[in-house]
């Protein structure tokens, strides 16, 4: 420990405790300007998909989300098992060469709930998405990219064996 002139003693830990701090306070008010951030720019726009996510077909759940069909298209690839050996954990993910990607959907036909996932992409970045989704039992998998005010979709039937959400 070491005083200074004035009575005030320092010690390396506090000092550090210190600095910390202040760079938490710094990068906590910087969070808000990220385009993945907590408090996104146009938070008053965003609404969340109540109604697509309690969607108990994909038709019914793409169309609460999106308002309208996705046509098929080779430039939205699904990668995911043909056999899933357990059901409450199956990797899935899409890769895309659209341009102007807005957002990225993830939903399985025979679910109880069709819609598992859907990511809003922000401009600039690059559109793939990876995601460990809960299947019920042998289901085609949809992805549906919206790019340029488009909807886009691919399909991949996964088998599941066990577990799932369905027991």
């Amino acid at each position: 420990m070491r005083n200074n002139d004035n009575g005030f003693s320092a010690t390396r830990r506090l000092i550090l405790q210190g600095a910390g701090a202040a760079a938490l306070v710094g990068l906590g008010s910087s969070f808000g300007n990220l385009p993945f951030g907590f408090a996104p720019a146009n938070a008053a726009n965003d609404k969340y998909p109540d109604e697509a996510f309690k969607a108990k077909s994909d038709a019914d759940a793409i169309k609460a989300l999106y308002g309208k069909t996705a046509e098929a298209s080779d430039k939205v690839k699904v990668d995911a098992p043909e056999i899933a050996e357990n059901g409450a954990v199956v990797p899935v993910s899409v890769t895309t060469t659209l341009a102007d990607v807005t957002s990225i959907s993830f939903l399985v036909a025979e679910n109880p709930v069709a819609l598992v996932a859907s990511y809003k992409i922000p401009a600039g970045t690059m559109a793939n998405v990876a995601n460990r989704i809960k299947m019920a039992k042998t289901s085609n998998v949809i992805v549906v990219v919206e790019a340029g005010g488009k909807l886009y979709s691919a399909t991949k039937e996964v088998k599941v064996t066990v577990g799932g959400c369905g027991g």
